[in-house]
């Protein structure tokens, strides 16, 4: 499951953890865009639950400094020692750019070089490197984090999703369908079997398909108009079904743009129905080779806690 819920208070998050473990989650992982930040919500989580394994998806690769990183997710490794997953990424333009000043510039580089330096800094080693995206001079890790974290990257195209599986632990994946898996998941294998493989998944739980499609259209049309998911769409083979929409984003029609998601879309991306339905679309992402789907619920009306729990796997 996502954390933190949306609408419940920080203050009740360590509730938050003991109910989802005991409905039986197994993971909480935390996201970090304009809500909270990536870290807090988990330590709350391990402060408050001491079974369930907890993960990033992602702390992006630019906001915070390398040394910086490496401290963030040293301390919560020691803090929940061996149930601490460092998800990384190197986020969107708007994130980087537009919202926090830095230059969104060879996204693969930096992520892969990030992820050279922590594997470095999380053995011990006295790190004094220039890789070539950044320089680290004279820094060792004061803090130990044994076991050491995996380190997972978020991908969405063929370079990223190869580097997940050959530099790090596995692949973080979002913004896409349980069929879209099957094009996915042997990128991230192709350098050796055993990889994890994240998979962020939004859902809706509402007998109501009208609604579930009108939020559905809103959110895709304001995420998949970030040129690294169009990207990646594209790749997917979603130009015919898009181009509508990116025209009339791009000439200013944001109302217009929405509407012209198609509903099977809607219906791929973003899953809707009874609980029991939603939870046998999660199984679909499964069969196509996701080892760890997380939930990411959309709002219905209802009480985000509750709702949590009626997904709850059998």
């Amino acid at each position: 499951m996502t954390v933190p819920l949306d609408d419940v208070p920080l203050t009740e998050q360590g509730e938050v953890a003991r109910a989802l473990a005991g409905a039986g989650y197994t993971d909480l992982w935390s996201s970090e865009a304009m809500g909270a930040d990536c870290f807090v919500p988990l330590a709350v989580a391990a402060a408050s639950e001491p079974t369930l394994r907890l993960g990033t998806a992602i702390a992006p690769v630019y906001t915070r400094g390398p040394a910086c990183l490496a401290q963030s997710a040293a301390t919560l490794a020691a803090t929940a020692p061996g149930r601490f997953v460092l998800g990384v990424g190197s986020s969107s333009q708007l994130i980087v750019q537009g919202w926090n000043d830095k230059v969104f510039d060879r996204p693969y580089h930096r992520t892969r070089d990030v992820v050279r330096f922590l594997r470095k800094a999380f053995a011990g080693e006295r790190v004094d490197e220039a890789f070539d995206t950044f320089e680290v001079r004279g820094f060792r890790l004061g803090i130990k984090a044994d076991p050491a974290p995996p380190v997972l990257v978020a991908a969405l195209r063929s370079g990223m999703l190869a580097m997940a599986g050959r530099e790090a632990d596995g692949a973080i994946i979002n913004w896409l369908s349980a069929a879209d898996v099957a094009t996915v998941a042997p990128i991230v294998h192709a350098a050796g079997p055993g990889k994890e493989i994240v998979a962020r998944i939004l859902v809706m739980p509402t007998a109501d398909a009208d609604a579930a499609r009108a939020a559905g259209r809103r959110l895709i049309a304001t995420y998949l108009n970030v040129p690294v998911y169009a990207e990646f769409h594209r790749w997917l083979g979603r130009d015919d079904d898009l181009a509508p929409m990116w025209k009339l984003w791009a000439e200013g029609n944001r109302r217009e743009a929405a509407a012209a998601v198609p509903d099977h879309v809607v219906d791929e991306l973003i899953l809707h129905g009874p609980p029991e339905a939603c939870q046998e679309q999660v199984l679909a992402y499964v069969e196509q080779g996701v080892t760890t789907p997380v939930l990411s619920i959309l709002p219905t009306g209802d009480d985000p806690r509750q709702v949590a729990v009626a997904l709850a796997p059998a």
